[in-house]
């Protein structure tokens, strides 16, 4: 955790479960691993939004990412929910993610995920307003 410079951020995945704050500083390191290998995406802002870790760039849609302890065997990915982010991968990625309505992938606690095709979401919805105009994620 050392790379996280926002306080918050940091003291925030400090009351994740052990587990929960592995995978998820594993999500984390895919978002600047995207925007290091894409030239399009820019620099990354993290902060806490909503009360959970947020990363987004300029020209780009906010990701989010929590643990909650309503589904304590689970953590999510959050994609804006008024854009077709949802939708597309569903779309693209059919039963490769869970989704929960037009809001996150959500992953349990022991599955293994498909980095591939999750950097490909987090690329789209980091440069969302560069790319909304492209069949799948226009209106």
């Amino acid at each position: 955790m050392n790379g996280i410079k926002n306080k918050k951020v940091r003291a925030k995945f400090d009351t994740y479960p052990l587990w929960a704050r592995k995978r998820l500083l594993a999500v984390r390191e895919l978002v600047f691993e995207v925007a290091r290998e894409d030239n399009d995406i820019g620099e990354i802002e993290e902060a806490l939004k909503w009360g959970e870790p947020g990363y987004w760039a300029k020209g780009g849609s906010t990701i989010r990412m929590d643990w909650k302890e309503l589904n304590p065997d689970q953590y999510a990915v959050y994609f804006h929910c008024q854009t077709r982010l949802v939708e597309t991968f569903r779309e693209v990625y059919g039963s490769i993610f869970e989704y929960s309505g037009n809001r996150a992938i959500v992953f349990k606690k022991n599955e293994k995920i498909s980095a591939s095709e999750l950097k490909q979401c987090i690329a789209l919805s980091l440069k969302y307003h560069k790319v909304k105009h492209l069949p799948l994620l226009s209106m």
